[in-house]
């Protein structure tokens, strides 16, 4: 016996249409590329992606077709999303901080029939333009008035491309199983590997999201998503603000810590999300200026591990509540968010931020386990490390044109590739990701618990720790600082900080400072870079 329930399709065009209905008169507000703020609402976006959508279908993009964006968060970006969602099309949001030949290599891979770019990238396009094999029609995100002198073939401004379509369309019909959304991975080891979303995937996954333990988003908020949509399907913002009638304020190509501060102040935001390097541009810019957050509630913190000061900071100094959050390009990205379940409600000062360094548990919709390496499960006891692995209706099962192979075990689950523990009360915490875990006397050090001690010594600004070979321990703790600016604090004076906070045999051997710490396209610590950097680096203690 079925259920005597209605079909109705879970597709990705119904959230905008929800928003423009029930909540048509809310703001989007962007910083333009061109520099001035732009404003508008859910229900004139909608019209506008319906003409988007009314040009592609004109154009001759057909559902399966897969088109690049190369671009920053703006209302005409969210325009483009929605358009091509709107006829079955596949936005491929393309990451610009790749190197050149890792963009043309990614568009080729999808075979992207259009790329719509911001000002910004017109140059990186121009650069591989002659690489691009399936590429027919390039759109520049501006208007007539601010395109540039390019070199472009068949080359038009959005504004005008659009313009040669009304908004009288309707959206068409199609199974909520259809591709909806592709992102790459970031590639760090072999060739980056497409992750396919679906409508079903994306609607799913964002009311997941969107619930109270997790982004707690509501038609009351006015969400700043900073981590960018070309950034692991922007962590579902653009579909959980409009599917809660949130207000949007997007940053678009500014995102130092002036112009952030700028927005969340003047735009009263509630609610933003971005990586750690982000916050700790905004914090130094607080603490230089002696400003204040006035109208923030929370920040949601992800994309790698939130170090502890920042948490304490963002808390005890400024009343924002942090929310520690995981996840990653293949699972659409949100695994996890530390709320606070009754069991740890009552928790102040480090007693609570013990918890908070935690990832935190999944929502509905999300399983977890962790194993070892042959596979056996191991207990939830908040001290037992393993591999972290996953499954859900929004978790991949496979990459696109069957790269990578078979990626799930057994009983369906994805290995992650990160270690972690779980307490029994379902709390999730990275200790490393498992490539780069230290093993010393055939024990693990965690690389990230380092990283997030270490930048809590008032004088770094930014810290990684690398394992280096000894040749007694196999390997041991190099740790690379960053000093904030005018700082001139020595190695001793971080390693006395440290002290007492971590057992001994995890301490670092030794310190060494650097002007910059490599960073991936994504804004996480380059660790590939730095072990080959430090490859022939010699501890004191060896």
């Amino acid at each position: 016996m079925l259920g005597l329930m209605q079909d109705w399709p879970l597709l990705c065009h119904k959230v905008i249409d929800h928003a423009a209905t029930f909540h048509g008169g809310r703001e989007i507000v962007s910083r333009s590329v061109e520099g001035p703020i732009h404003r508008t609402n859910y229900h004139d976006l909608r019209l506008s992606a319906l003409q988007v959508a009314k040009r592609l279908d004109a154009y001759g993009i057909r559902q399966g077709d897969r088109v690049a964006t190369l671009a920053w968060n703006t209302w005409r970006h969210m325009e483009v999303w929605y358009g091509l969602l709107g006829i079955g099309a596949i936005y491929h949001t393309v990451n610009p901080r790749l190197f050149p030949e890792q963009i043309a290599w990614i568009i080729n891979h999808a075979e992207d029939r259009m790329v719509f770019v911001d000002l910004t990238f017109v140059p990186v396009v121009e650069k591989i333009i002659g690489e691009l094999t399936t590429v027919e029609q390039v759109v520049v995100l501006t208007d007539a008035d601010h395109m540039p002198d390019t070199s472009l073939p068949n080359v038009i401004d959005y504004e005008s491309w659009k313009a040669e379509a009304d908004s009288d369309f309707a959206w068409k019909e199609f199974d909520e199983n259809s591709a909806a959304g592709m992102c790459y991975t970031s590639g760090t080891t072999g060739e980056p590997k497409g992750v396919v979303y679906s409508h079903r995937s994306n609607i799913i996954h964002s009311l997941a999201a969107a619930a109270t333990d997790m982004l707690n988003a509501s038609a009351r908020d006015r969400i700043m998503p900073v981590v960018p949509m070309f950034h692991a399907n922007g962590w579902s913002l653009a579909f959980s603000a409009p599917m809660t009638g949130a207000a949007m304020v997007m940053p678009g190509a500014r995102m130092d810590g002036a112009s952030i501060y700028d927005l969340l102040e003047t735009e009263k935001v509630t609610m933003t999300a971005a990586v750690p390097t982000v916050w700790l541009m905004l914090l130094q810019h607080l603490e230089q200026t002696d400003a204040n957050l006035t109208s923030l509630e929370r920040v949601v913190i992800g994309g790698s591990a939130c170090p502890r000061a920042m948490t304490k900071a963002f808390q005890d100094r400024y009343g924002v509540q942090v929310l520690h959050a995981w996840g990653m390009t293949e699972m659409s990205p949100l695994g996890s968010f530390c709320s606070l379940k009754p069991e740890y409600a009552d928790l102040k000062g480090d007693a609570l931020l013990d918890i908070q360094e935690k990832q935190g548990h999944p929502p509905f919709t999300v399983e977890m386990k962790i194993t070892d390496d042959d596979g056996v499960e191991l207990p939830w006891d908040g001290k037992t490390f393993g591999r972290l692995k996953v499954r859900g209706p929004a978790v991949a099962e496979s990459y696109f044109k069957g790269a990578g192979g078979d990626i799930l075990d057994d009983e369906g689950f994805f290995d992650t590739g990160d270690v972690s523990t779980m307490d029994k009360y379902g709390y999730m915490q990275i200790t490393d990701r498992s490539k780069d875990v230290i093993k010393s006397g055939g024990e693990w050090i965690s690389s990230i618990d380092l990283e997030n001690l270490a930048v809590g010594h008032p004088d770094v600004a930014e810290a990684a720790v690398i394992g280096v070979e000894h040749p007694k321990w196999d390997e041991r703790p190099l740790l690379v600082v960053v000093r904030k600016d005018g700082r001139e604090t020595e190695k001793q004076a971080i390693l006395s900080f440290m002290e007492g906070k971590i057992a001994k045999w995890w301490m670092p051997d030794d310190v060494v400072f650097v002007d910059e710490i490599p960073h991936t396209a994504t804004g996480k610590i380059k660790k590939t870079t730095l072990r080959d950097q430090f490859k022939d680096y010699r501890l004191p203690t060896a």
